[in-house]
Order: structure tokens, then C-alpha cells, then sequence
């Protein structure tokens, strides 16, 4: 299980760089580009993806695009929310994004609806609407808290939904993943270039520093995620469920305990219905 832990440790650390980036100056979209551009040369080195899968007739490229084209902006989306709405509401959100891939599942893939993953998915919509519950007066006065994990939510499901359409075209997950995070690179880097030549931001070290270590999180939250079903082959359930519940906890410790992130009695409900919910999903899923 340490391939699970150091997943999870990889995760919440990327929402805590995000919450730091201001003290730290780092200009987000600049380090989500060079992000990108570090996760496209792992997958190349370590990965060793099959580069004749990236051409041809079989080649999802119908997917590959537009997966590429959605991540940078949900990243920056992400580092907002985590900015805004604070860590343990985006980490919840993040996580119950399952809810909406199972609905997909259940009607673009065909699957059947099992008992559990039912029971868990009632659960995890109840734990939603705790989590983006707040009082009326605060809610007047920032919206984002909702709006932004929100997005969130909608945004990883998403995505979730491509890398399964991917999938189910027969395409190799280290192929897929070098084609996302390039496609995802490019327009990313053109728009770090348009905004140096306009003058308004210039490129920095720190920010590419930034970028790097957030490349290295992100990849290693993919990797040690992949591995931890390597190693536990017969127990899928046992690795979605511990990843899952282990980034809601984590991230709940590290947003109250290191960045007073105060949550009302409903948010709090959140966080048991949310892990109850992904332990009967994982259930169903065994």
C-alpha cells in the first residue's frame, strides 16, 4: 500500500503548491505550462508508450484533442478553487467527480448499476450538497466557494469520461498520456509567449521551478496511483477506495490543521458521506 500513500501524498501536495503559489510568486498558468510539459517527457522516459499508437487510422485523436485542450484550463480552475474555496473543499469536490463518471458509465458505456455503487451514489450526491452548503450571508459575499468546486466536479468527471471513451478504443494509457500532456503543452507555451511579447508578464525561474516540482506531482500522483494497481492486481477496489478516501482525509488534516480553513456542521457532514460513498462504490466495483 505505500504506492497508494505516496499517490495520495502527491495529490494533496499538489493543492497545497497551489495554495503557497502567492507567497511563493509563482504565476500559475506559467507553472501549469511547464507542468505539461514535464509530464510529456516522464511519460516519454519512463513509460516507453508505443509511438506508432499516436498515428493512424486507430488513433483517438477525436479524444486525445480535446482531453488535451480541457486539462490546463481545469488545472488553473483547480488552483482556484484551492485558492478560494480552500483545500478540503476541493479535494472532496475533486474526488466526487466519481459520481458523475459512474453515471456515464451507467448510460454511454452500458454498464449495470450494482446495488453499492447505488447506495454510494445517493450518499455521494447528499455529501455534494453538504460540501457546497454555506451560510446565506456568506454565501452573498462569495459565491466562489460553490461555483469553483463546482467546476471542479463537473471538470474531472469530464475528463474521466474521455479517458474512458480512450479506453475503449483500444489505446495504450502511456500513449494517451504523452498525446494529452503535449496537446495540452502547446497552446499552453503559445500563450505564455503572447503574453511576454505583450510585456504585461514575463517569464521567470521561479515560476518554472514551480513548474517542475508541479510536473513531478503530477505524474506522481499518475504513477504511484498505476503502480498500486500493478502490485495489487486482484484488489481494484482496495486501491480506488484507499486513493480516493485517502486524499479526503489528507486533505481535510492539511487544510484545517495547516491552513485554518474553517468548514460549517454541513461541510463537515460532507466529508463522512463523501467517504462513505466512494467505500461503497469501491464495494460495488469488487
Amino acid at each position: 500500500m505505500w504506492f497508494v500513500a505516496l499517490a495520495v501524498l502527491c495529490s494533496v501536495a499538489v493543492s497545497v503548491l497551489f495554495r503557497l503559489a502567492p507567497r511563493l510568486r509563482l504565476d500559475l498558468p506559467q507553472a501549469v505550462t511547464w507542468n505539461y510539459l514535464v509530464g510529456a517527457l516522464l511519460a516519454l522516459g519512463l513509460l516507453d508508450p508505443p509511438l506508432q499508437a499516436l498515428h493512424g487510422e486507430h488513433a483517438p485523436w477525436r479524444w486525445w484533442l480535446p482531453l488535451g485542450l480541457l486539462l490546463p484550463g481545469l488545472f488553473l480552475v483547480l488552483a482556484a478553487s484551492v485558492r478560494r474555496a480552500g483545500i478540503v473543499r476541493t479535494e472532496i469536490a475533486q474526488r466526487l467527480s466519481l459520481l458523475l463518471s459512474l453515471i456515464a458509465a451507467f448510460t454511454l458505456f452500458g454498464q449495470r448499476a450494482g446495488g453499492w455503487q447505488i447506495a454510494g451514489l445517493v450518499l455521494g450526491l447528499a455529501a455534494i450538497a453538504c460540501l457546497l452548503a454555506r451560510p446565506r450571508a456568506a454565501a452573498a459575499a462569495d459565491a466562489s466557494h460553490w461555483r469553483l468546486p463546482l467546476v471542479v466536479l463537473v471538470g474531472w468527471a469530464t475528463t474521466d469520461v474521455l479517458f474512458k471513451r480512450i479506453a475503449a478504443d483500444g489505446a495504450p494509457l502511456s500513449a494517451s498520456l504523452l498525446a494529452t500532456f503535449t496537446v495540452a503543452f502547446v497552446p499552453m507555451l503559445a500563450w505564455q509567449l503572447w503574453r511576454q511579447l505583450r510585456g504585461g508578464v514575463h517569464l521567470d525561474l521561479r515560476s518554472l521551478a514551480g513548474g517542475l516540482l508541479l510536473g513531478l506531482l503530477n505524474f506522481g500522483n499518475i504513477g504511484f496511483y498505476l503502480g498500486a494497481h500493478r502490485a495489487l492486481p486482484g484488489a481494484p477496489a482496495t486501491v480506488f477506495a484507499s486513493m480516493n478516501i485517502g486524499v479526503v482525509l489528507l486533505g481535510t488534516l492539511v487544510g484545517a490543521l495547516a491552513f485554518g480553513e474553517r468548514l460549517g456542521r454541513l461541510n463537515l457532514l460532507a466529508i463522512p458521506l463523501a467517504i462513505l460513498a466512494i467505500a461503497l462504490i469501491g464495494r460495488g466495483m469488487g
